[in-house]
């Protein structure tokens, strides 16, 4: 109503021009007062929740961690160490423990919604952010000597929930489930790919996952960049020396 309001004292001021200027400013007003019946405050609110804080960033993946783990239908001691031994590796002792206590509880008593879960973090992470998440994931799956194809499965519907793309999701399973030509897999390529574009796939990927791209306060992603930049370095030193690419 608002809107209507303006546009006609526009208009009876400056005519057409004022009409759609009074429109615009109309609908700005009217947004701000719907928006949670809260004002400006609704408004900034909205805003502030576009960002997540590494609180709730932790509880997510803990919650994406328990996903994971429980897809095989049995909880794996040595999945569950892994997670708490990088927590420990990157928090300390006591925020460690504070921290897996809330996993323990995720664990055995709640049901998780992965499709939320990605939905909340696709609106606040960058997507290499994202991609980092699944290489995290798919090194807790590995954790007890193996990945299952329940735990395949389930991180690839996290990856599409996250909306991360086929070849990527592939690129880093290929880092952990070896198959044939897993180097390729990795850079993205066909194995009939010439060296010049073997050059220009590494090039790509390695500026795709520089850990500096990776802007987050969590050091778990942090360490986990880094490890899937080894892994696309040691993939074009493989290819590298098969075709003896100088």
């Amino acid at each position: 109503m608002t809107k209507w309001i303006i546009a006609l004292l526009g208009f009876w001021f400056f005519r057409l021009p004022g009409a759609i200027i009074g429109f615009l400013v109309g609908s700005f007003v009217d947004n701000v007062n719907s928006s949670n019946r809260g004002g400006m405050g609704g408004v900034l609110r909205d805003i502030a929740q576009q960002k997540v804080s590494p609180a709730d960033f932790e509880l997510n993946l803990l919650s994406l961690c328990s996903i994971v783990i429980k897809a095989d239908g049995t909880v794996s001691q040595r999945e569950l160490d892994y997670v708490r031994q990088y927590f420990l590796s990157t928090y300390g002792k006591e925020k460690a423990n504070a921290i897996f206590r809330t996993f323990n509880d995720v664990i055995k008593n709640r049901e998780v919604s992965a499709q939320r879960i990605c939905q909340y973090l696709n609106q606040r992470t960058r997507y290499e952010v994202r991609l980092q998440l699944l290489h995290f994931l798919f090194g807790i799956a590995q954790a007890d000597g193996s990945i299952s194809a329940p735990e395949i499965n389930k991180i690839g519907e996290i990856a599409t929930y996250l909306r991360v793309n086929a070849r990527d999701f592939e690129s880093i399973k290929a880092m952990f489930v070896k198959s044939v030509d897993n180097a390729y897999k990795i850079l993205e390529i066909e194995k009939t790919a010439s060296d010049e574009a073997v050059k220009r796939a590494y090039r790509t990927m390695a500026k795709k996952y520089h850990p500096d791209r990776v802007i987050t306060e969590n050091e778990a992603i942090k360490k986990g960049a880094e490890e899937k930049f080894k892994q696309v370095q040691k993939a074009y030193e493989e290819i590298q020396k098969q075709r003896g690419i100088g």
